[in-house]
């Protein structure tokens, strides 16, 4: 019969060399469950995780039985859950007395101060999960690990948030040259053509067509010089908000596009 000491080395031990494998969480933790409860005689386990707003993100359960399983869940719903956000409880071992004795505990996934998970286990009959705790510490303490480094692992480099920045940045610089420049070039054209053919426009009137000739070609090349973007770099516009950084537009001059 092997050591149980073995056995609980050796459960923390693949828990472990499953990150370097690049195992799935959901896999590491449903390992990591079933061992859990062969280990210690427990009638079914949980792991829970959540995001910051509380709300479950992972949960995974081994059990003997669907009804063992559904009565831990219960336990979580309606004890230990309800505990964490009102009394702010951190860890508990409990045992409940009737027909069937059984005891339940929940212990935290931390990090700091900062907990964002749990492991929940149900047993029947004799009470041994307390003199277990030291293992189970150990068990939560590999799995926060894991968690943790599966977080990293997702997060997206600075060179891919660019990219993926950069291309959000020319699908709007298209669309907005498929619907801009054809209405720009049709007050451009039609400006064009009353400065060049009505002889009975007074200066003044002149003057403001090409007022109003001049910045839709501005328009235009602001429009097109998105397009030619190489990067998404911006620039301060006020405090606090930025723009795109657009290449040389040439303001000063008097260039107009037909």
């Amino acid at each position: 019969m092997r050591n149980q000491e073995q056995d609980r080395y050796e459960i923390l031990r693949g828990l472990t060399s499953a990150g370097s494998r690049d195992e799935q969480l959901d896999q590491i933790g449903r390992t990591a469950l079933e061992q859990t409860a062969s280990l210690i005689g427990l009638d079914a386990i949980s792991l829970y995780l959540w995001d910051d707003q509380k709300q479950v993100t992972l949960h995974l359960t081994h059990s003997v039985t669907d009804v063992q399983a559904t009565r831990l869940t219960e336990m979580e719903d309606r004890l230990f859950d309800g505990l964490r956000r009102e009394h702010q409880l951190v860890s508990a071992y409990m045992s409940f007395d009737g027909d069937e004795p059984y005891h339940s505990f929940t212990l935290p996934l931390r990090r700091g101060r900062n907990i964002f998970g749990a492991v929940i286990g149900l047993q029947y009959g004799e009470r041994r999960t307390i003199s277990e705790d030291d293992f189970l510490d150990a068990l939560t303490g590999t799995l926060a690990l894991h968690v943790m480094a599966a977080s990293l692992a997702g997060t997206p480099s600075r060179d891919q948030i660019d990219k993926e920045r950069f291309a959000a940045v020319m699908e709007t610089a298209v669309t907005v040259n498929d619907k801009v420049n054809n209405a720009l070039q049709a007050i451009i054209g039609t400006v064009q053509l009353l400065i060049m053919h009505r002889e009975d426009l007074d200066d003044e009137l002149r003057s403001q067509l090409g007022v109003i000739e001049k910045s839709a070609t501005r328009i235009k090349r602001v429009t097109q010089g998105l397009l030619r973007l190489t990067s998404a770099k911006t620039v301060e516009y006020t405090p606090g908000t930025l723009m795109i950084d657009l290449p040389d537009l040439n303001d000063d001059s008097d260039e107009t596009e037909s």
